[in-house]
This record gives C-alpha cells, structure tokens and sequence, in this order.
C-alpha cells in the first residue's frame, strides 16, 4: 500500500475545552474512528469480529501533540498497521490538518481479544486476514 488509510473529520465546536481547542481526549476518538474506518473498508464488520469470538482491544496509546485544532479545522486522519511476533500489533496515526500541518502524532499497541476465554489470540495477523475482503490495508 502506497499511501496510508485516511479519513477526514471536521473539529465540531462542542469538542472543544475553555480555550477553544479541541479537548485532548477527543484525539482518541478520532484515532478509534480511522481504525473502525479501515476495518469497514478492508471488510471487517463488528458482527464478523464477534462471529468469530474475538475483540480489537488497545493495550497502549500514546498521543504527541503538535499543533492546536479549532472548531472548523478538517483533518486527515491516517492508520497504519504494523505487524511484529506474538499477540500484539502497533497502529501509528497522525491527525493532519489539510495544510499539511501535523497536528497529533498517535502510537497504540493493540490485540485481539478471545471473547470466551479472556485472553489474547496469538497471531492476530492472520485473523485480520482471513476476516478481511482487502488485507492490503493492513498492510498484510
């Protein structure tokens, strides 16, 4: 894959604190909607997730702020998949202002969660590629 998965987002007014930026938690939520973005995309529903008996779950996020958003301000949202051993995977996300201006840098490390036995699913990779119709936006 050329180009990283992306989705835009308009800040709304209301997801915005005091000094009239966009609240720090609402990144989170931007970022959790570019990586439901690219699951629809790659043909990955919630119903085919909890089909199978497994769940996306975030183990860690980190979150780099770089530039103020403002109630208006459209941005791109990347996501992008890296894959390593074991039962978890890295997801690195940038929210962009459609300047070019970084305005957040994420990092998250997530798994797949076995819904019945509560306990992560080793190699989760091959999971998101059988479920998927496009694995290729996961890079896989």
């Amino acid at each position: 894959m050329s180009e990283p998965f992306s989705v835009r987002v308009t800040v709304r007014g209301y997801e915005t604190d005091v000094q009239g930026h966009l609240n720090q938690s609402v990144y989170i939520n931007y970022a959790e909607h570019a990586r439901w973005s690219l699951l629809q995309a790659a043909g990955i529903t919630q119903a085919g997730l909890i089909g199978r008996g497994i769940g996306p779950v975030a183990l860690e996020t980190t979150i780099r702020y770089k530039r103020e958003l403002l109630a208006g301000d459209e941005v791109d949202v990347t996501c992008v998949f890296t894959w390593g051993g074991g039962k978890t995977f890295r997801i690195e996300q940038i929210i962009r202002r459609t300047d070019g201006t970084v305005a957040a840098e994420l990092s998250a490390v997530g798994g797949l969660l076995n819904l019945e036995t509560r306990r992560m699913v080793a190699d989760p990779a091959q999971h998101f590629k059988e479920l998927a119709t496009d694995p290729s936006l996961f890079g896989l």
